[in-house]
């Protein structure tokens, strides 16, 4: 039975065996899920794949999951669409793996319609391949030309259909999504971060691995942060591990879910700032979706001719900040991103008052998420849109596990100060995420905003960048803040009062 009470198939028995079904090509080469899709194709200066897609975002509008809905037969039904579609039309199969981690790894069985193997093709260059004959523990069937667009997730079972929508990140979040499900299941949580290890000398002149994770919604930062390089010159370095969800175990080691490549958005992608992300979506093996690409194949990523949520699936091996390895072994520092205006660059937060940060999620809406609402404030538990359950037990377990692993926590602010629009750019963060690392940050408690900030930063004239010369009305701006926080708070039922009565 699915959680809804409803008849729920099994990932390895809701279909045929695809290396057997006479309408199904099964594990195809890169080369031929290109091939399939050569028509909707525009051929890049670079030698890559562009397409572009009718939906060109997800559409969380129009997802449901078992156990925060209330599923009936009609969403059952689209299920079940979605199954007799990939019994009876010519369809692409490929079976990859989520995740590296001995006990965090899931293979997903993923099916499209021939014509969309494209869509396929993103996946195998995210995904690495599973073993052969291995068992699906997720099974996800994308039909983009059905009549209605309609996004059903059965969490037990580990199914999930897709109608109506193209766009590559319905396919990807649709194992993510359980990947992060299975992680709290087990006593971890999952997380919609990036994740890199930084080495540096210490004192002694030994090199000394720090964690850092990095919580974040689409195009804050996250992703720019996750693989800089911090500026690090050999023996020290700071490598990129993942880039989208992770999940947090008990132990401190933080899981990856995606071993081949990265979906970044491509708006404004400049070489000069994103030296690395920009030579890996240069590259002949880049797949770019919703990007400006002319007749001649001239990619422009500074046009939002489709949309400015473009996107391109990038190799780790031809991004020169990616690791080989996708698990950190430890997390030290924790990063919550936000593009909040009255927020400091950096604040340092007790491990109530991450709770809080975790809870409150704020940043911008983008056009990764609703199109529609780009630019206005939002806040999205943990910034991340794919949690299943109770966001009031998310907030327990995240101030249990990061209590219990002593885990340093920040809030970090990408955006900009106050009406007077003081910008923080990459340099600020960058270098506040360096020292921080090295532990060279000098804290003080500022009384006027509530929170614990940098007294001095190597590197940074912090003095420049004080909330309070930035923000007209601060005082009163600030504690209308908190009681609108405190009201956001009181929401969730489940959430502890500790750490509501932590709100900064």
């Amino acid at each position: 039975m699915s959680d809804s009470g409803l008849l729920s198939p099994s990932p390895d028995t809701a279909l045929p065996d695809p290396a057997e079904a006479n309408n199904v090509a099964y594990n195809p080469s890169p080369g031929r899920l290109r091939e399939f899709s050569r028509e909707l194709e525009t051929t890049t200066e670079f030698s890559s794949p562009a397409y572009v897609s009718e939906q060109r975002s997800r559409c969380s509008d129009r997802t449901k999951n078992a156990i925060d809905d209330e599923f009936d037969a009609d969403d059952l039904a689209h299920v079940e669409t979605a199954l007799e579609y990939a019994q009876t039309h010519e369809m692409v199969c490929v079976d990859r793996r989520i995740g590296r981690h001995p006990d965090h790894t899931y293979v997903g069985r993923y099916y499209v319609p021939k014509k969309y193997a494209r869509i396929a093709l993103a996946v195998t260059n995210l995904f690495e391949p599973a073993e052969t004959g291995a068992t699906p523990d997720f099974l996800t069937i994308q039909v983009p030309e059905a009549d209605e667009i309609a996004i059903r997730v059965l969490p037990e079972s580990g199914v999930t259909a897709v109608l109506g929508s193209d766009y590559s990140g319905e396919a990807k979040k649709s194992f993510l999504r359980l990947f992060m499900r299975r992680t709290k299941e087990a006593g971890g949580l999952g997380l919609h971060a990036g994740s890199k290890r930084v080495t540096l000398e210490n004192d002694a002149d030994e090199l000394q691995d720090v964690g850092q994770v990095f919580l974040g919604l689409s195009a804050t930062g996250k992703s720019t942060l996750t693989a800089h390089g911090l500026w690090l010159d050999e023996p020290e370095s700071a490598t990129m591990l993942q880039d989208d969800v992770c999940a947090l175990l008990p132990d401190g080691t933080v899981a990856g879910s995606e071993g081949n490549g990265l979906y970044i958005k491509t708006i404004g992608l400049d070489r000069d700032e994103q030296p690395a992300m920009y030579d890996a979506a240069t590259h002949e093996s880049a797949i770019l979706e919703n990007v400006a690409v002319d007749a001649a194949g001239t990619v422009d990523f500074d046009s939002g001719e489709h949309t400015t949520n473009g996107r391109a699936v990038i190799r780790r091996e031809h991004l020169s900040s990616a690791g080989e390895d996708i698990d950190l072994d430890r997390v030290d520092q924790v990063f919550f991103i936000t593009r909040n205006p009255v927020m400091p660059p950096v604040a340092k937060l007790s491990p109530e008052e991450a709770a809080v940060a975790f809870m409150l999620g704020e940043s911008i809406q983008t056009s990764a998420g609703d199109p529609s609402k780009a630019g206005e404030s939002i806040r999205v538990v943990g910034t991340n849109p794919f949690i299943m359950g109770s966001e009031g037990a998310e907030g327990n377990r995240f101030r249990d596990l990061i209590a219990d692993l002593d885990l340093d926590c920040f809030v970090l602010n990408t955006g900009h100060l106050g009406d007077r629009a003081k910008d923080i750019g990459v340099e600020e963060s960058v270098t506040l995420l360096r020292e921080i690392a090295r532990g060279t940050v000098e804290w003080t408690a500022d009384e006027s905003i509530g929170l614990t900030i940098p007294a001095s930063v190597p590197g940074m004239d912090i003095e420049q960048f004080a909330v309070a010369d930035h923000v007209e009305n601060c005082e009163a701006k600030l504690a209308d803040l908190r009681e609108e926080r405190r009201a956001y708070l009181a929401a969730f039922e489940e959430l502890d009062a500790e750490i509501e009565a932590a709100v900064y």
